[in-house]
């Protein structure tokens, strides 16, 4: 993988609270499976299912490593919103779950075989540890990869539909050459909220939800919020007047009254003075001055 894409920022939607939850699941399901069945072909395996000392030792290495998993991933989810969380970030804190458990099955094999629960063979420390990582790494990696390659299709699938707004039903014909609109589906593909652009201020982010902030015909400000994520949101209306400027904020760039430079970096006052000042985070700068720049 070239270094260019190592170093990109981890796409966030792998770092929800309902897509770690999966993973965590699957990863549980998947490794004891493996683990049980790979039993057979290992000359140090000694998990068991049944009664005795053996089977409690299963147990509580099991519930150990899940333990481990799960304190991980809560680390993860806290850390999602970190602008330096990179791909090669993501791989390197998976890799160490896997460092972690080889350690850990280690760590039992030897002291089962101090007192007797399990028969080793004149077998090192390192050798061990080795065929412990392999194992750790199938157990662990394969179901790691197959969950995001699942949640990357399932994201493609919704900005797909989210773009695809000329075939919502609706009582009137859908004239987006006559009016500019933003239509937004749910991450279930159920069309939820169409709004003209010029009534759009902007669109919060709230986990793997939207707050999306805009005017009614009265001229009030009102906020609707829907299942979505803001990154497809940003992909679906790219040439739109919609602009990312924050890791939480997409704003409409022909609402914005003033753009200012503070001391931690830029800043958005918007037309209407019942929205917040939003701030314009380094990694997004360039583009949203050159949005302005150009617009104004």
């Amino acid at each position: 993988m070239p270094r260019r894409v190592l170093s990109d920022q981890l796409p966030r939607f792998l770092l929800g609270k309902h897509q770690l939850i999966l993973t965590v699941n699957f990863t549980a399901f998947f490794s004891l499976v493996f683990l049980l069945m790979s039993v057979p072909f290992s000359h140090n395996a000694w998990f068991e299912l049944g009664r005795g000392e053996a089977f409690v030792f299963t147990v509580i290495f099991y519930l150990l490593c899940l333990a481990v998993i799960v304190f991980s991933k809560i680390l993860m989810y806290l850390h999602r919103n970190s602008e330096r969380f990179t791909i090669i970030r993501y791989i390197l804190w998976n890799a160490s779950e896997i460092l972690v458990v080889s350690l850990l099955y280690s760590f039992f094999t030897l002291e089962g075989d101090k007192f007797g629960i399990i028969t080793l063979e004149n077998v090192s420390f390192l050798r061990l540890f080795l065929g412990a990582a392999a194992y750790s790494t199938i157990s662990l990696g394969i179901p790691y990869v197959l969950m995001a390659q699942y949640f990357m299709i399932e994201e493609r699938d919704n900005t797909i539909r989210l773009m695809n707004y000329e075939n919502v039903v609706s009582d009137t014909p859908i004239k987006p050459s006559d009016e500019k609109r933003i239509t937004l589906f749910d991450n279930s593909g159920v069309l939820k909220f169409s709004i003209s652009s010029d009534n759009l201020y902007f669109i919060e982010s709230d986990d793997n939800y939207i707050q999306v902030w805009y005017t009614d015909i009265s001229g009030e400000m009102k906020k609707y919020m829907l299942r979505c994520r803001l990154k497809t949101v940003e992909e679906s209306f790219a040439d739109s007047d919609l602009v990312r400027c924050h890791r939480k904020y997409i704003i409409n760039i022909r609402k914005v009254r003033v753009l200012s430079s503070e001391k931690d970096g830029y800043a958005v006052e918007l037309e209407n003075d019942n929205t917040p000042r939003i701030p314009v985070s380094r990694t997004y700068e360039d583009a949203v001055l050159s949005r302005f720049n150009s617009r104004y």
